[in-house]
């Protein structure tokens, strides 16, 4: 009597482990799947935000439509940078744009010089490279030509689809050791905003000035 009881025991305790073996066997496996699911969101919203900004670095973007340039006295001493924004660009904020522009030998950074150096078509009255704002020897004027929205103001001045704008920069203060832009210079640069490609500047100076206004990009 004394061994059935035994044995029943013996296979009572044998069903106990099996038991707790299986139920920590279906906590591991659900522990796994839930890390797994974590796992899984995490990385969708990865490749959702990395596709986001993918799309606005390709598409967003400043389209350099033309710079041209004010002679006075043998020297280039303003220049105009006609831009839009990139089809497809989201709005860009000239707030948080800068200009690199260098000539081979000195590099300089420029911002927007404030609510004083933003311009309307109005105040321009024609004639942009008299009329215009052109900044200082460390910013650069906005000139508005043409803003459907009127979204480009003096104090948040972004520019979005079909905008277009001149940057003006004084080149006489930029280039204070040489009062300006000399012939036959090189002059490189980037309009660089916020999100998105820039906008490349780059151009040589003729050999001699013959006119007021000059094309020079």
């Amino acid at each position: 009597m004394k061994c059935k009881v035994c044995i029943q025991n013996r296979d009572a305790a044998i069903g106990l482990g099996a038991m707790i073996i299986f139920i920590a066997m279906v906590l591991v496996a659900g522990i796994a799947a839930s890390v797994i699911i974590q796992t899984s969101s995490n990385l969708e919203m990865q490749v959702l935000r990395s596709g986001q900004e993918t799309t606005t670095e390709v598409s967003t973007g400043i389209r350099i439509e033309g710079v041209e340039g004010l002679h006075q006295s043998s020297k280039i001493t303003k220049l105009a940078i006609e831009l839009t924004t990139r089809a497809g660009s989201s709005d860009i904020d000239l707030n948080t744009t800068i200009i690199e522009i260098s000539d081979s030998s000195s590099k300089f950074i420029l911002k927007f010089g404030g609510s004083s150096q933003h311009c309307n078509s109005s105040d321009i009255n024609g004639d942009i490279l008299n009329n215009g704002k052109f900044g200082s020897s460390t910013t650069f004027g906005i000139n508005v030509l043409h803003d459907a929205d009127g979204s480009c103001t003096s104090s948040t001045p972004i520019i979005n689809f079909g905008d277009h704008v001149f940057l003006g920069i004084n080149t006489a203060s930029v280039f204070s050791s040489s009062s300006g832009l000399n012939p036959r210079i090189d002059i490189f640069g980037l309009v660089i905003s916020e999100d998105g490609a820039p906008g490349i500047i780059g151009f040589s100076t003729p050999a001699a000035y013959s006119s007021a206004i000059i094309e020079l990009q």
